[in-house]
């Protein structure tokens, strides 16, 4: 076989192992772009439920906004405030489940 076949089996096969480290290891890799697609995916995922959270949000918003009730409810919830002549009945229950000890 002549040297110059030799030589350009040899360049080739050096083209072959280049393209390949490309290929598997290198920039836009097949593991690269495993790594950014799933990356994608949980960026999507925290969009939705950011998405779902702000929808709540705008909905709870608009309801101060809009009705009374909604702000008294949030002040009987949060604040733990009663209209004038309601009574405030608090229950605490015996630790353990069962009945108080003697």
């Amino acid at each position: 076989m002549p040297w110059y076949f030799r030589l350009l089996f040899a360049v080739l096969l050096v083209m072959f192992f280049v393209l390949q480290y490309r290929l598997w290891v290198g920039q836009g890799s097949r593991a690269e772009v495993y790594r950014l697609e799933r990356q994608i995916e949980r960026q999507q995922a925290r969009l939705e439920d950011m998405r779902e959270r702000n929808d709540k949000l705008r909905a709870e918003v608009e309801s101060l906004k809009s009705g009374l009730e909604a702000v008294e409810a949030r002040a009987r919830l949060d604040l733990g405030m009663i209209k004038e002549g309601e009574t405030f009945y608090q229950v605490i229950e015996a630790d353990g489940g069962g009945a108080a000890k003697p």
